[in-house]
């Protein structure tokens, strides 16, 4: 069955950077679109980054110039680069698949302090 696992989260000073991961199986990874979300306590998960099976990316606006979506087909691996993090980027970050009703990774929580 689909299984998405996250990985990379952690508590990082502002300024600094994260590498999150998104491990892969069960589907066939390379021919699908892929995201990244997250949630903060009391609000809805917000796309943050998508990557399409061509490798065209699309961002929000409050993580473009700093944040970079890339996949590895290979690998069936998801990933996110996220450089000069401020404490606004402190949330769950999930992996999905197919969109918000689609499928999930358990999330990986990053912390930003100030």
């Amino acid at each position: 069955q689909v299984a998405l696992v996250e990985s990379g989260g952690g508590l990082v000073q502002a300024g600094g950077s994260l590498r999150l991961s998104c491990a892969a199986s069960g589907f066939l990874f390379r021919i699908f679109a892929m995201s990244w979300y997250r949630q903060t306590p009391g609000s809805q998960r917000e796309l943050v980054a998508s990557i399409l099976s061509t490798g065209t990316t699309n961002y929000a606006d409050s993580v473009k110039g700093r944040f970079t979506i890339s996949r590895d087909n290979a690998e069936n691996t998801l990933y996110l680069q996220m450089n000069s993090l401020k404490p606004d980027d402190t949330a769950v970050y999930y992996c999905n698949l197919g969109g918000p009703s689609g499928m999930w990774g358990q999330g990986t929580q990053v912390t930003v302090s100030s």
